[in-house]
């Protein structure tokens, strides 16, 4: 049988916080996302499906990433050279490195280069979408289907193209683990050419939030008809990385500056709100275990590895470790073997769950020992017989 304790790791500070002030945005849909974990930090409309654009270019470039070497040759087919507006102007029949694509269409958001690089990589654009669409389950991204490479989405309906803002930014924070990637998201151009050497290009990024924000770390901005304007940032300050998502944050003139402003609220509450914190220890005792067969009559059960986390000061007064350990242990038992788990809960959700080792050694009786306490109960038996 197991036994469950559950306690709570942090008390209310003493004295008053200043909490800042929860963004007010123009996009129908946003989310603050601790980049590590990919946690939701705050959100409106988070996990509602919504159209992506060339936010989708994100995916699109981690599988180019995983799957493909940045010197390859790509051929241009007939159907990458004529994809619409932004476009990088690509022939048929041309070839180029599949590094200087990928930083291309993500510095200038370029559809021709991403549709070349999905037939690249997967044989058609079909293949390659299928394929994005299972990555982003398989990292968490549940709600979300890709229908194009580049996030064009006039001919897809939403149920064939969508993600979520929560979503975006866990997928954006699986891809912030890439360091080619991140080396990538902040290039403010990249000059290079095909491999006849022939044709030189020059693309310009044109993410204005690098120069916008301390610590920032890119990400992709967007625009379709449907869409409206979109932009998925990422930033890091003081060993913490926020992202931060932005659907649908108006149209026209209005909305091209408004996804910036909105990104810069999230940004500013999510910075101001949360810390890296240190919750605990390797180590930390979570409880007491009996031991049988053993002259050691109980061990302690602790934490295998310590925890950190990004959470607000009123998040780390609500956490809770919940330990799953066995009523008993019987000996032998060694020091570091594992004896449970260790769930930290925030309001009922799982954010983590860490193995309990044995923090000392319980060795099981020796013969001698076993004799003994054998004679010991003997005589103790015999003392409490009844006279005759």
């Amino acid at each position: 049988m197991k036994k469950f304790l559950s306690f709570c790791v942090a008390l209310l500070l003493c004295g008053q916080t200043v909490l800042a002030a929860e963004p007010n945005v123009a996009a129908q849909g946003a989310a603050l996302i601790d980049g590590e974990t990919g946690r939701l930090l705050w959100g409106k409309n988070a996990e509602s499906p919504m159209e992506m654009a060339s936010t989708t270019k994100i995916m699109t470039a981690i599988l180019v990433l995983e799957k493909a070497d940045p010197k390859e040759v790509v051929t241009i087919s007939a159907n990458a050279a004529k994809q619409p507006d932004v476009q990088m102007g690509l022939k048929e029949g041309e070839q180029w490195y599949v590094g200087d694509l990928l930083r291309a269409m993500m510095l200038k958001s370029y559809n021709d280069a991403a549709v070349a690089l999905a037939e690249h990589v997967s044989g058609s654009v079909e293949a390659f979408c299928m394929e994005m669409t299972a990555k982003a389950a398989s990292i968490g991204a549940t709600d979300t289907v890709f229908g194009s490479p580049n996030g064009l989405d006039s001919h897809l309906t939403r149920e064939q193209h969508h993600s979520t803002p929560l979503d975006m930014g866990i997928i954006t924070a699986y891809a912030l683990q890439n360091p080619v990637f991140r080396e990538i998201a902040v290039l403010p151009s990249h000059t290079f050419a095909d491999v006849s050497g022939k044709n030189v290009h020059t693309a310009v990024n044109t993410d204005r939030f690098l120069q916008m924000y301390s610590g920032v770390l890119g990400v992709k901005t967007g625009y379709t008809n449907k869409a409206g304007h979109c932009f998925v940032g990422a930033a890091e300050q003081e060993d913490m990385i926020l992202v931060s998502v932005v659907l649908a944050s108006g149209w026209g003139n209005t909305g091209k500056e408004a996804k910036w402003t909105d990104t810069k609220k999230l940004m500013d509450y999510g910075f101001a709100t949360y810390e890296k914190q240190e919750i605990a220890q390797a180590g930390e005792n979570m409880g007491e275990i009996a031991v049988t067969r053993s002259p050691v009559k109980e061990i302690t059960a602790g934490l295998a590895e310590g925890y950190s986390g990004v959470f607000s000061e009123d998040e780390v007064s609500r956490l809770q470790w919940q330990a799953e350990l066995p009523e008993t242990l019987e000996a032998p038992i060694e020091q570091g073997e594992q004896i449970g788990t260790a769930t930290l809960k925030l309001d009922g959700e799982t954010i983590v769950e860490i193995p309990l080792t044995a923090q000392s050694e319980a060795p099981a009786y020796t013969l001698s020992q076993q004799y003994r306490r054998l004679l010991s109960v003997w005589f103790d038996w015999i003392e409490f017989l009844p006279e005759m």
